[in-house]
């Protein structure tokens, strides 16, 4: 939608203008289950009342200057715009069902048709510029719901704040979900503060610029010269367009937390590496057998929150402009490399790599600066170049 600009029009942020090229046009899908039908009339009342359609973002237009430049414009909701109601039950392919001809469904039938339904979603529907950039899709039959929003409305700490903020407990309709408390560091008094202390700072201290030199020109090199090989699991030209497919694997927290015991000092999501690790060199093993070298690289990309408050946000201090929790696409990227490794490895081994890699990562300010180069490049030089 191409307008001239008016006095009340925001422009977006270089992260908000990135997420909305046609190469990196970036739609967060979210899969809400429930236990009973959807009532659409409640749907309907809960979000004309709720904070989301308060929001800024959420009640403004993407509109284009003369110049090509991207603002954000207020505009009133009608939510039935937003609001798309799929009555017909799905298949597995995603295909309407019969519902005169009976039919019989279980849980992982009901699973695979959502799933199905996202990836045709994911597409075959972009966007319409001309409401706001969401939507929510609800499958009263599979007892389910689907927001559709915008990258550039807000990244995952942003959005799960708002979703949050907009439930209430099972155990109390008036109160908020309980967040997660933050770890807070324990600062030890002036004893044991001798020269031990002081030369682990130091150490500490040189890890961090040691590593974080090591990890930004690798990032620079890996952006602009250096890919890697390629393999079963590289996509090919025009892979963008290719037929979608969402699988679903679900994992206990019980049997993860066992893993992280058998390494010491390791997290949940050290163990997400490893087995994501243990995944490719599977997979690699069983569609190319003895066709890839030991050790080969593959590169993954981890988004980091940079907000100096980790985790979930209190909405209303993301709804402030003057602090440093503000609402909007705050996160930088780091590089993960996972190494192909031929069978028969001690699976644990994958988790002590990955804590390895991770531990350093976590030492470095890469995240940081992925963020500032990338700010930089787009505010200088455009979406053409930063892409």
């Amino acid at each position: 939608m191409v307008c001239p600009e008016t006095s009340s029009d925001e422009p977006l942020t270089p992260a908000g203008r990135l997420f909305l090229q046609p190469e990196t046009d970036v739609v967060i899908h979210c899969i809400i289950r429930g236990k009973n039908p959807a009532d659409m009339d409640a749907i309907k009342s809960a979000i004309k009342s709720s904070l989301m359609v308060q929001h800024p973002r959420f009640c403004s237009l993407l509109v284009r200057d003369k110049n090509g430049f991207e603002h954000w414009r207020k505009t009133p909701i009608d939510i039935d715009q937003h609001v798309i109601v799929v009555n017909n039950r799905l298949d597995k392919s995603g295909n309407f069902i019969d519902e005169t001809q009976g039919s019989t469904t279980n849980e992982e039938d009901d699973e695979a048709a959502v799933n199905q339904y996202v990836a045709d979603l994911s597409v075959s529907s972009p966007l319409s510029t001309d409401k706001p950039l969401w939507e929510l899709h609800v499958l009263p039959a599979h007892k389910c719901a689907i927001f559709r929003i915008h990258h550039s409305l807000g990244d995952g700490i942003s959005l799960m704040s708002m979703l949050m903020a907009n439930c209430r407990r099972t155990d109390d309709a008036e109160a908020l979900p309980k967040m997660v408390p933050d770890k807070k560091t324990v600062i030890k008094g002036e004893k044991g503060r001798d020269w031990f202390w002081l030369v682990g700072v130091l150490w500490w201290f040189l890890k961090i610029v040691v590593f974080t030199l090591l990890f930004s020109v690798e990032f620079v090199l890996r952006s602009l010269l250096v890919s890697d090989e390629k393999t079963a699991i590289t996509g090919g030209d025009g892979v963008e367009l290719w037929p979608r497919k969402l699988a679903t694997a679900k994992f206990l927290l019980d049997d993860m937390k066992l893993v992280k015991r058998a390494v010491p000092d390791t997290t949940i999501n050290d163990v997400l590496l490893g087995m994501v690790s243990s995944g490719f060199s599977r997979y690699l093993d069983h569609r190319t057998p003895n066709a890839l070298h030991e050790g080969l690289r593959i590169t993954g990309v981890a988004m980091v929150n940079i907000r100096p408050q980790p985790g979930l946000q209190d909405l209303s201090k993301l709804m402030k402009s003057n602090t440093k929790a503000r609402w909007g696409n705050k996160f930088g990227v780091i590089l993960i490399p996972v190494y192909y490794h031929k069978g028969g490895n001690d699976p644990l081994e994958y988790l002590k790599r990955a804590k390895a890699t991770v531990d350093k990562k976590k030492h470095s300010l890469e995240a940081y600066f992925s963020y500032k180069i990338g700010d930089l490049v787009m505010s200088l030089l455009g979406p053409k170049v930063a892409l």
